[in-house]
């Protein structure tokens, strides 16, 4: 029994998990729009609106902050172009559709995107 384990595990371990979030991050943030399963887009939401909310600080401990969790051009956008772009919204910055199941193995599969 597992406590004190937040959030889904994916069947991976820590460091796995902090990398698929990273790159899921980094491709929503630089594409604004990915399709992926359902269960992934409910896990990066929160992950995604965090940084958003830290970039809205604009200064230099959360630029590093944001700098550690994203590649260079993503927390680049994040810093630049999204957070002023959401300056007056409390939360919510992203939008979960489901839009149906996978053809090969019946998962359920959605679109993430920025409001």
């Amino acid at each position: 029994m597992k406590h004190k384990s937040k959030g889904r595990q994916f069947k991976r371990n820590k460091s796995q998990k902090k990398a698929l979030l990273k790159h899921l991050a980094e491709a929503l943030v630089l594409h604004e729009k990915i399709t992926t399963t359902t269960a992934k887009a409910k896990e990066l939401s929160p992950y995604i609106e965090k940084l958003i909310t830290k970039a809205k600080n604009q200064n230099l401990s959360s630029a590093k902050a944001i700098h550690d969790k994203l590649a260079d051009e993503a927390a680049k956008k994040i810093i630049n172009d999204l957070a002023k772009k959401y300056k007056s919204r409390n939360g919510g910055y992203t939008r979960v559709i489901k839009i149906g199941e996978r053809k090969g193995d019946i998962a359920e599969m959605s679109v993430i995107e920025f409001v």
